[in-house]
């Protein structure tokens, strides 16, 4: 908080800060301060115990300097030429902390994210504005320099203006009638009024105190990992789905997510055939019916699902009030039986079983009496149910308050009320009703008839012949129990009435909620048109009307016992995976795991998950199966779709950390040559600039070793960074948009050479580090500027002083696009200024067909715009008529060369020098990957002319102990012969260029000459390597006639020794060696062995 400027009295609001104002003015203001007196300073604090108020301090006598200060209640202004930055003047002290600089203070505008609902996006001063020298001529405005220093942007900035969404009108619930009440109404069901008797009956008091503990752990357990994630941040709407997909990210959020909204829509038919089935039984006994029991609750379903669709869609507020007012009617009904069950019982609720408490009822019924073909876990299972709902709440976050505060409170405090009910209901009517009654009020103790010790018998009841034959009263027989204890009868049926109709409706807001949030994210393309919402609220509208249909359906087949158990389990899906969210954003430790509910353990939530799947299979085995298969199915179409969303999951959280770990876990394993793969930096500058070869190396680098695409940006260094940056996630993207699984790095460098070296040095991580250089062929080098050739070597020569092994590629092409991409990037622009151009003509002749007056005034915008429409369209037809062999169609298809499958051919390998077997690793490589697997390996090896047969049998025994397969193997015994004369005279000529002919001068002639051109090949030079030159003319004789029809080469490169082999002559070699030839791999490794044959 800071305080824009000081009031000239103290004032009542409060603040952080206090300042002490020190008069350091001049004229008569510094002659009122006593001379003697110790010099005063500023003093600020961020926080004043005493009242924590600003207070502005003055010394005895300086009361008119003050007044000074002060005027009309606000600081004193300076003039108009007060530089926002300014320090020194009378005012500086009163100035609040933060409006001296254009350092902004911390405020919550700068955290929102645009378009924010709850208030506009700040854009605070960037970390260039805030470095970077302040321009002089940036003139302040009056009163703006407040503005920069609260980060509100430098003047003259163009910031997007995000408005703050127009919120009038819009109905947003508190904790209460948002959470509480729907929980509550969600929870308790029919169960409540006509299983719970039942069960109690069956599993006796003890267990069944236990079967609800049970289920209230799950649900208790789900409600704190809920809570949790709910305060990790701003809760939108979509309930569960919002909380598990920004959790665990869109694959478990997308699958979840619709099971659950249809789970909600079936149980909106569900709820509504029990409503109607209670009405149908009234009917009966009324002996009303319309046709039969099946066709009327269809009639009566039907009704009613169009009467709750009604009220929904009428708004949140008068499903609101529909909610409070059958929440009160059920309070009643509870209270109700609480009621009767203290009221006296008559002969006839006697005969029924209802005695009132009594200790030996309450005895009897303790211990359990499961009737045949009943357990624990299948009452269970019919009570699990009626715990669930305790996501009504959370499924309409987007309409709450304050979702942070509103769903751990409501959501927590239901769980609790709604338990204390249940278990109060089941021991009342289990200490007030036996298990078992005849209902007949002659079933007397007389006096001289033995007592068969039940309680019944006791109190002057004998229901034994229950025991024989079955009864119908009592809590195993009667599922009426509650109507028949309670006050007043017909209340319970109201009862049962508000249970019903509540959960229905909660479920029917809840499903069209959490669907729109689902497509509103666009993670299933086809359901993007259910996003759309209406009126203030974004109501879901056509989200209701599918809900609608569904639950239609549902009702109109009015057999809900066989999709029951599934519906069950979508539920309880949801649940272990919002327990498994919270558990696993814990286990990831990141940073950004800070939820405000603190009342969680990540292991309890690992428990509450594994709990929520036992009880799964526990209610229905095969409901659980066929529910862990659709969301399976869901999460792998998901996974394949790999929608463009990031939401920072825990998913991504564990990932990094589990990265690091396996990294940090690396460095503590030496390296062995059994695990050597290629790790490769890759020149490619841009990746899109030079796609062969960055297809080339990841063709042996994918799902085997690092391959890192390196961009270089020379220049300024402002200029370089700035670009560098903005390129940074856009280059990535497009590695990952096409599939190559590599990495893009970049550096600003003054000098191309000294970006490259930094790259080679502290590239990669730990001991993903690369150890091979690929770099493409220098093919303009005789038309290059002599520093970008001593680059080019330069470069070659710093990776073997870092050890690093070299890989040139040479294809007939070469691989620079970029013309081609900076002419297909003008035709893009040029066609969307035409489309736009095009729209804007539309526009305006649809206003101008309008008519009237608005038409004519209009007329001049419309010839403005549309006059230099032939131009451009001019333009557009120029180029694009032009043909695309003009921009270099070969190149093109070259670009594209190592994208295609590879047909049959060969890969001939001349392993020339034995570099440590990187020369032959590569090849191998290559053969195994799908595009290249046609290719067999040919192998050439120098030789003796009098070993030929020898030396081939001793590499083959070499190539089979290194377990590499090869189609042939061709000892070359000629290589070291002097070449034809035109294949030396090429060399020559090429040269000839770069000669210093320093021999055919005189002594002072020749020195002058290389102390002026330095780079230049001498006499002496080219005489003492002219039995390597001839090796080079001699290789591409060779080449030529043995491997000309070959796919690829990979040959040993050449290595210029530092300091004897000038940059020129090195190139040429180069040249001569690879010259005419199909794609070759010059490879030369670091020396060190990359291929072993022991085990």
């Amino acid at each position: 908080m800071s305080v824009n400027t000081p009031s000239s009295s103290v004032p009542s609001g409060a603040s952080r800060f206090q300042v002490h104002v020190v008069n350091e003015g001049r004229g008569s203001c510094a002659a009122m301060s006593d001379s003697t007196d110790p010099p005063h300073y500023e003093e600020t604090s961020f926080g004043d115990e005493a009242q924590n108020r600003l207070r502005i301090s003055f010394r005895p006598g300086n009361q008119e300097c003050y007044d000074n200060f002060i005027q009309n209640g606000d600081a004193a202004k300076t003039d108009t030429t007060f530089h926002a930055y300014d320090s020194h003047t009378n005012t500086y002290y009163l100035q609040t902390f933060g409006h001296n600089t254009v350092d902004a203070v911390p405020k919550i505008e700068y955290y929102r994210n645009t378009g924010s609902v709850s208030g506009p996006k700040v854009n605070r001063p960037s970390l260039l504005e805030i470095h970077e020298q302040l321009a002089k001529n940036v003139a302040v405005a009056p009163g703006s320099a407040d503005r920069v220093a609260n980060g509100d942007g430098m003047p003259g900035d163009e910031q997007a203006e995000n408005k703050e969404e127009d919120t009038a009108g819009v109905v947003k619930f508190g904790w209460v009638k948002g959470v509480l009440v729907r929980c509550m109404l969600n929870i308790w069901g029919v169960m409540l009024f006509i299983r719970l008797s039942w069960i109690v009956g069956e599993a006796g008091i003890g267990l069944g105190v236990i079967i609800i503990g049970l289920a209230v752990t799950v649900t208790a357990i789900t409600g704190l990992s809920t809570s949790a994630i709910a305060t990790n941040g701003y809760v939108r709407g979509g309930g569960a789905y919002y909380l598990i997909s920004r959790s665990l990210g869109p694959e478990f959020g997308g699958s979840i997510g619709l099971i659950f909204a249809f789970a909600n829509a079936v149980a909106v038919a569900m709820y509504v055939v029990g409503f109607a089935e209670t009405v149908v039984d009234l009917l009966k006994e009324s002996d009303s019916m319309m046709v039969d029991p099946t066709n009327d609750i269809r009639i009566i379903g039907s009704i009613t699902v169009v009467i709750l669709l009604g009220i929904s869609v009428a708004g949140m507020e008068w499903e609101a009030k529909a909610q409070v007012i059958l929440l009160v009617i059920l309070l009643i009904a509870i209270a109700n039986f609480f009621i009767g069950t203290v009221i006296p019982s008559n002969n006839e609720k006697k005969s029924r079983g209802f005695f009132n408490y009594q200790a030996a009822i309450f005895a009897e019924n303790f211990g359990p009496s499961f009737t045949k073909g009943e357990g624990f876990f299948s009452v269970f299972a019919i009570f699990f149910p009626a715990a669930t709902g305790i996501l009504a709440g959370a499924n309409i976050s987007g309409d709450l308050e304050d979702p942070q505060d509103a769903i751990p409170r409501g959501t927590m405090l239901a769980i609790f009320i709604t338990t204390v009910a249940y278990i109060g209901v089941a021991i009342c009517v289990a200490a007030c009703v036996v298990r078992d009654a005849t209902g007949s009020i002659n079933d007397t103790i007389v006096s001289g008839m033995n007592c068969n010790g039940s309680a019944a018998c006791q109190l002057g009841y004998d229901f034994s012949r229950c025991q024989h034959e079955p009864c119908q009263y009592g809590l195993m027989n009667n599922f009426q129990v509650m109507s028949m204890v309670s006050g007043f009868g017909p209340l319970i049926t109201a009862g049962i009435f508000s249970a019903t109709l509540s959960s229905a409706l909660a479920s029917l807001v809840s499903a069209p909620k959490v669907f729109q949030a689902l497509c509103k994210d666009n993670i299933f393309k086809g359901l993007q048109f259910f996003a759309k919402g209406y009126g203030k609220n974004n109501e879901p509208l056509r989200g209701y009307l599918l809900t609608f249909v569904i639950a239609m359906a549902f009702i109109l087949i009015a057999e809900l016992n066989v999709i029951a158990p599934i519906i069950s389990n979508f539920f309880l899906a949801s649940y272990a995976l919002i327990n498994f969210s919270c558990f696993h954003a814990s286990y990831a430790k990141s940073p950004g795991w800070r939820p405000a509910y603190g009342i969680y353990n990540m292991w309890v939530s690992l428990f509450g998950a594994i709990l929520c799947c036992a009880v799964m299979f526990v209610i229905n085995w095969w409901a659980a199966v066929i529910t862990y298969v659709i969301e399976l199915s869901l999460y792998i179409y998901v996974t394949y779709k790999k929608p463009d969303v990031n939401w920072g999951s825990s998913t991504q959280a564990l990932s990094y950390v589990s990265a690091l770990d396996n990294a940090l876990e690396l460095t503590t394993v030496e390296d062995h040559v059994k695990n050597f793969r290629p790790q490769c930096i890759v020149l490619t500058g841009g990746p899109m600039a030079r796609p062969a070869l960055l297809d080339i190396t990841h063709a042996f680098t994918k799902n085997s070793g690092l391959c890192i695409c390196c961009e270089v940006f020379v220049g300024p260094r402002k200029l370089c960074v700035k670009e560098m940056n903005s390129g940074m996630a856009k280059k990535q993207a497009w590695l990952i948009k096409n599939k190559i699984k590599a990495f893009y790095a970049a550096v600003a460098a003054d000098y191309f050479r000294d970006g490259v070296r930094s790259l080679l040095q502290a590239s990669g991580l730990g001991r993903m580090k690369p150890n091979t250089l690929v770099i493409g062929y220098k093919k303009n080098w005789r038309k290059a500027p002599l520093s970008e050739i001593e680059n080019y070597v330069g470069i070659l020569h710093d990776a073997f002083d870092f050890e690093i092994g070299v890989v040139i590629v040479r294809i007939s092409q070469g691989f620079d696009i970029s013309p081609v991409l900076q002419v297909q990037d003008e035709l893009e622009k040029l066609e969307q200024e035409r489309l736009a151009l095009e729209a804007a003509i539309k526009d305006n002749e649809s206003e101008e067909r309008k008519g009237g007056i608005r038409g004519l005034f209009k007329k001049a915008g419309k010839l403005s715009i549309t006059k230099p429409a032939p131009k451009k369209d001019n333009n557009i037809n120029t180029i694009q008529s032009m043909h695309v062999g003009e921009f270099n169609q070969k190149l093109v298809e070259a670009s594209a060369q190592f994208k295609k499958k590879q047909g049959k051919g060969t890969i001939d390998v001349w392993w020339l020098f034995d570099d440590g077997g990187l020369t032959l690793l590569i090849p191998y490589i290559l053969t195994l990957r799908k595009k290249w697997k046609d290719c067999k390996l040919r192998i050439y090896v120098g030789g003796k002319i009098n070993r030929i047969e020898e030396e081939k049998i001793s590499m083959a025994s070499l190539l089979s102990k290194f377990r590499i397969k090869f189609a042939d193997i061709h000892i070359i015994g000629d290589i070291n012969i002097k070449p034809n004369k035109e294949s030396w005279k090429v060399f020559e000529e090429m040269i000839e260029p770069y000669r210093l002919h320093e021999s055919h001068k005189d002594l002072t002639t020749a020195e002058k000459l290389k102390r002026e051109s330095p780079w230049k090949i001498t006499d002496a030079e080219l005489e003492a390597v002219k039995e390597k030159s001839y090796r080079q003319v001699r290789l591409n004789e060779l080449l030529q006639e043995h491997s000309r029809a070959a796919n690829l080469i990979v040959l040993s490169l050449p290595v210029a020794r530092k300091g004897s082999i000038s940059d020129l002559l090195y190139m040429a070699w180069l040249e001569i060696l690879t010259k005419n030839l199909p794609p070759v791999l010059l490879v030369r490794g670091n020396h060190k062995n990359v291929l072993t044959f022991y085990s």
